[in-house]
């Protein structure tokens, strides 16, 4: 039992220790299943060579890190040397429960696959059945197995998916001494917790083995058939990627405050177009050159809006109740832009003005001249607006 302690001390010791390494492992992966046989013996009492028992198994087994492990296996018997036979063909079966302890991969740490050569030790407990109690050897045809080996295994393949072992072990049968037993049941002095009847590791009531074997380990869902190293990072590189990740949301957080600095200037110069194309412009007299009445237009554009139709009306009411007064209509255009687009635009705005004093209000078209004066900064500039029209008095003295 003290061993067994120590073997599972070991174990946690390992589990700990590995788990930091290598990449999480989801609840189906890591399994494996394997085939072995091979030959057993009675460990004491005659010549192996001439008792051997051939026997063959299944194991079904499953890593928990690179170092530890748990399998089942069952082996079956077909020879009770060099006991007497029993009749039967499998004459014994033996299922155990082992843990498995890779000792390659616990003091050489695991190089991210398996090598291809590794030494794993393997402990547990079992149970053992004799198909028969024919005779008096068999009694006690149920009872408690102990099992301990070591696989010197050999890994291949592709992906190193496959895995032969050679495992040396030897195995106890608890409660086996049942010859004794029945003497002492015969002789009336057979008393319990006497005549080796309790648990214990005998080498008496002991077989060894020698098997051979091959596992076929299934797929993980990190796409190998084995465990992965984990990319760690040490706290000096998180530290600078969590410095660069701060400096880029300082970095976006002042870039939205300047678009939203825009954003405001923008409405603020909007909402002051929208007060002033809605506000008639008002002369005091009927004098063209007095307060030169201005026509308002929209950036990149050319089309008069209704409400900028006053100070054309005023103009035109001038030259009709004049009329020796000649106008020159002015067009200016904004200080942004390409400098060929806003001659043009300016002489468009120049144009539209006088074609609608010409058209819309009946002014004589010799009366009134056009000219695009391209761009301009001295008007409106506390609104930073200058895109106008404006009409000057052009008659002679």
């Amino acid at each position: 039992m003290k061993k067994l302690v120590l073997l599972f001390a070991a174990a946690t010791m390992a589990v700990s220790v590995s788990a930091q390494t290598v990449t999480e492992s989801k609840t189906f992966d890591n399994f494996y299943v394997g085939i072995n046989g091979g030959v057993a013996t009675k460990a004491t009492g005659h010549k192996w060579i001439k008792g051997l028992d051939p026997n063959a198994g299944l194991r079904i087994g499953r890593y928990f890190t690179p170092v530890f492990g748990l399998a089942i296996e069952g082996n079956a018997y077909f020879s009770n040397k060099p006991w007497k036979s029993t009749g039967t063909f499998v004459r014994f079966l033996n299922t155990s429960l082992l843990g498995t302890v890779n000792l390659s991969n616990w003091f050489g740490g695991y190089p991210g696959e398996p090598r291809s050569f590794e030494v794993v030790a393997l402990y547990g407990l079992g149970w053992g059945h004799v198909f028969t109690s024919k005779h008096e050897e068999y009694l006690r045809a149920n009872h408690i197995t102990s099992k301990a080996g070591i696989d010197f295994t050999f890994n291949f393949g592709s992906k190193k998916q496959w895995q032969f072992y050679i495992e040396p072990s030897i195995t106890w049968a608890f409660n086996a001494d049942t010859k004794n037993k029945a003497a002492a049941l015969a002789q009336g002095s057979f008393k319990a917790g006497e005549n080796n009847d309790q648990p214990a590791y005998n080498l008496h009531n002991a077989m060894v083995q020698l098997n051979g074997g091959i596992v076929y380990k299934f797929g993980n869902s990190n796409g190998t058939h084995n465990f992965t190293i984990a990319q760690l990072r040490d706290q000096a590189e998180i530290d600078a990627l969590n410095a660069t990740i701060n400096d880029l949301r300082n970095s976006l957080a002042a870039k939205d405050a300047q678009l939203a600095e825009k954003d405001r200037k923008i409405k603020e110069l909007q909402d002051a177009l929208d007060e002033c194309l809605k506000r008639p412009v008002v002369v005091k007299n009927e004098t063209a050159t007095n307060l030169q009445p201005t026509v308002l237009f929209r950036q990149g554009k050319s089309v008069i809006d209704p409400a900028q139709y006053a100070p054309i009306e005023l103009i035109a009411s001038y030259m009709k109740n004049h009329p020796e007064a000649n106008v020159e209509v002015k067009g200016y255009a904004s200080p942004e832009g390409n400098p060929e687009f806003n001659q043009k635009l300016s002489e468009d705005r120049a144009n539209v003005v006088r074609n609608a004093l010409i058209k819309k209000y009946k002014i004589a078209a010799d009366r009134v001249s056009a000219k695009g004066c391209g761009v301009t900064d001295k008007l409106f500039e506390q609104i930073e607006f200058n895109r106008v029209a404006t009409f000057n008095d052009t008659t002679k003295d």
